[in-house]
């Protein structure tokens, strides 16, 4: 063990340090508020130290103490932050041990990327939105969080809430797809998440929005690259997700790579400063992406990293992430008049304010317990069961072959997902285990066993030429009453710097799907990626089609479960599945066309409607809408008003459905999209029952418009409600 029988000891009692018994000074005093605490140690601090919190490096690259003398050693005491790559607390208890032990003894505060789980993975987010269900990811997230904290995290680099129209992004996987409400809502879900009602406690970390603002525009699905996005677009689309973060309480915000039409967003100080903390007031810091500061040279706003250092932190970056900018050039800054001290101390307060925030300061270590007792709990394993199950969106089932019936007594699971555990995990799995995976076959034997014979064929892997288990897939196709083809992504294919030029599967897996569909048998094909998939080719192919998407550890057991129709699917889309990749983007709140008649403008080669829209999801039951019911027709345009609608479950099983509310104002000083997500809500409806669902509209925000200053603005005239196929009009005077 590195820690010695007195040093553990003391642990045990809270008494880490001479510093902690001593209370020598008012910042050591947890009686006193955040802000004395704050304002008494920034004024004993000297430059050096104050540059040391501007300061983010790593730490855990191999934290393998059997094998390294000192694992902290390169990194100094006085360090701010440091991404913690281990998930040993042993390690960031000596890390902390090594800044209690200088000068002020202010501690390290330990950050990771934590997106959809530490140690128990949950599906990605873009499935997460999928299953319109943000208290259950709020739980997810508080799993994730207390995960992370018992191994020394007390900082997420989460949740991203990049509205994405562009599944050629890799980056797309991390969010919650392309609607900016929707975003925002599982933003606000997540904070509530990970941060809790108190950020000190043992089982909470803060929460950091990223990444602000824009990047999921970039250019053609590439990453890292410029964006053009107009003042009146930012605060139709992209900002307002960041502003619902905000309101629910995130600590901190990560600044974006991308360049936004000229002004990169680590340097851009009317949407660091101007709109982040003087609109919104934002007490909490910002930290860079990895390296955006020093990046601003390379995209032509800076000509050296000093330069790079000025304008990133007089834009709003307190924190420098892993770009060595500010300590080596922010004295030099001072001294010429570029910086001022105020301004430092400003970036250093939020810093340490966070730090008393998470409760660094009064318990600055982490209990060390088993890895049994941290992570893979059974409710935690629960949690990620029900979110997958949720998750999971059924494409297509024609003439109702799922669920699979009981006269099906010989079922082929072919393909290369079949056995791929490791890739259910997705991109930004980090801590997660291969065998801590439920996987496919582990599931259909456990759904199946003793009902049907499973036939198990890979047939092919994920890309390349190699045909040669084709035969053998040919086999067992041929054999069964019915082929489940496990077809997908593997996990690096989507993240970050894994953009793609097609969204189709690799014409491999294209190929097995067309050998299997001659052998004449039902398919049902399951796709596991991490974007939206161009599936012209494969869709004629199936008659049901099931989009598990990257599931995480609860893998194979809610498929399972969807395939045999114990669980009832209620996924429906976030994103929108294009017909192909030349369509792109193609996303369900376009604004209007200036020839909306005769197909004109359209494309001349391909349909231009998506293959699947934003919504589309089936389910095992049937639901019928009634009747929207209005007050009246006419409103003033600040009363306030309620709508409803009564939905029964015609089918013969009880089911979830999910209403999304749009509205569209047809005629407005700047044009609108020809639909607008403004609220959903979900419910489980018996079988011959139904449920009302209820629309609280408040016209400024649910009707209203913004403009490219940030002002909200509602105009009198026509609007129209719509829900399901209703299409309701409705007059503000």
């Amino acid at each position: 063990m590195i820690f010695s029988a007195t040093l553990m000891m003391a642990l045990a009692t809270g008494l880490t340090t001479q510093a902690e018994q001593a209370k020598k000074h008012p910042y050591q005093d947890v009686k006193r508020p955040v802000e004395e605490r704050v304002a008494d140690l920034v004024a004993r601090m000297t430059l050096e130290e104050k540059l040391g919190q501007l300061t983010q490096l790593t730490l855990g690259q191999n934290t393998n103490h059997n094998n390294i003398a000192d694992p902290v050693g390169d990194v100094a005491g006085e360090t701010g932050s440091v991404i913690y790559f281990g998930e040993d607390p042993e390690i960031h208890n000596l890390m902390q041990e090594k800044a209690l032990k200088t000068r002020l003894g202010i501690p390290v505060l330990f950050g990771y990327d934590v997106i959809h789980g530490f140690r128990t993975i949950y599906p990605i987010s873009l499935a997460q939105a999928a299953s319109w269900d943000p208290e259950l990811v709020e739980l997810a997230c508080a799993v994730a969080a207390r995960e992370a904290r018992a191994s020394g995290v007390a900082w997420t680099f989460s949740p991203m809430i990049d509205v994405a129209r562009d599944p050629r992004w890799g980056r797309i996987a991390e969010g919650y797809g392309e609607d900016a409400y929707t975003n925002g809502v599982f933003a606000a879900a997540s904070v509530r998440g990970y941060q809790g009602s108190d950020m000190s406690a043992a089982d909470r970390v803060a929460a950091c929005l990223k990444h602000y603002v824009g990047y999921g525009a970039s250019e053609a699905g590439k990453d890292y690259v410029y964006t053009e996005i107009s003042r009146q677009t930012l605060w139709d689309t992209y900002l307002p997700p960041y502003q619902a973060g905000i309101e629910a309480g995130a600590a901190t915000v990560m600044s974006s790579f991308n360049d936004i039409s000229g002004v990169p967003g680590s340097a851009n100080p009317y949407l660091l400063t101007e709109v982040l903390k003087n609109r919104w007031g934002h007490k909490g810091f910002v930290v860079s992406d990895w390296g955006s500061i020093q990046q601003l040279v390379n995209q032509g706003v800076a000509a050296d990293n000093k330069e790079a250092a000025l304008k990133a932190f007089t834009a709003g970056v307190e924190m420098d992430m892993m770009n060595g900018a500010y300590a080596p050039h922010m004295a030099a800054l001072i001294d010429e008049g570029k910086v001022t001290m105020a301004q430092v101390d400003d970036a250093v307060s939020r810093i340490l304010t966070l730090k008393f925030q998470l409760g660094l300061f009064d318990k600055p270590f982490v209990k060390v317990v088993p890895e049994s007792e941290r992570y893979l709990q059974p409710a935690s394993l629960a949690v990620a069961e029900k979110l997958a199950e949720e998750s999971i969106v059924l494409l297509k089932n024609k003439d109702g072959l799922l669920p699979l019936s009981a006269d099906v007594k010989r079922i082929a699971l072919i393909g290369p997902m079949v056995e791929g555990d490791t890739h259910l995990l997705g991109s930004w799995s980090f801590h997660g285990r291969e065998e801590d995976v439920f996987g496919i076959l582990e599931g259909m034997k456990g759904e199946f066993g003793g009902k049907a014979e499973l036939l198990i064929a890979r047939g092919s892997d994920f890309d390349g030429e190699d045909r040669s288990g084709f035969e053998e897939a040919v086999r067992a196709a041929s054999a069964a009453d019915v082929v489940v083809l496990c077809l997908g992504e593997k996990k690096q294919w989507s993240g970050e710097n894994a953009s793609r030029s097609t969204i189709a599967l690799p014409e491999i897996q294209q190929a097995l799907a067309e050998e299997i569909a001659r052998v004449g048998k039902p398919v049902v094909l399951v796709l596991s990626n991490g974007r939206p998939l161009e599936l012209r080719g494969l869709e004629p192919i199936a008659e049901s089609i099931v989009e598990l998407w990257q599931p995480g550890v609860a893998g194979g057991r809610p498929l399972a479960g969807v395939l045999s129709g114990r669980v009832n699917p209620s996924g429906k889309l976030a994103v929108t599945f294009p017909y192909s990749t030349g369509q792109i983007p193609i996303y369900y709140n376009h604004r209007q066309s200036a020839r909306p008649w005769g197909g004109q403008g359209l494309y001349q080669d391909i349909p231009s409607t998506p293959l699947y829209d934003f919504g589309h999801g089936l389910s095992y039951t049937t639901f019928q809408y009634g009747d929207v019911v209005l007050p009246k027709t006419e409103f003033t345009v600040g009363e306030k008003f309620t709508v409803r609608i009564s939905v029964r479950n015609s089918g013969d099983r009880s089911g979830i459905e999910t209403v999304h509310w749009f509205i569209n104002d047809p005629v407005c000083s700047i044009s609108r999209p020809v639909k607008e997500l403004k609220h959903f809500e979900r419910q489980e409806i018996p079988a011959g029952e139904s449920r009302e669902f209820v629309f609280d509209i408040d016209p400024l925000r649910d009707l209203g418009y913004v403009d490219a200053d940030g002002r909200h603005f509602v105009e009198p005239g026509d609007y129209f409600i719509i829900v399901g196929e209703a299409r309701v009009r409705i007059v503000l005077k």
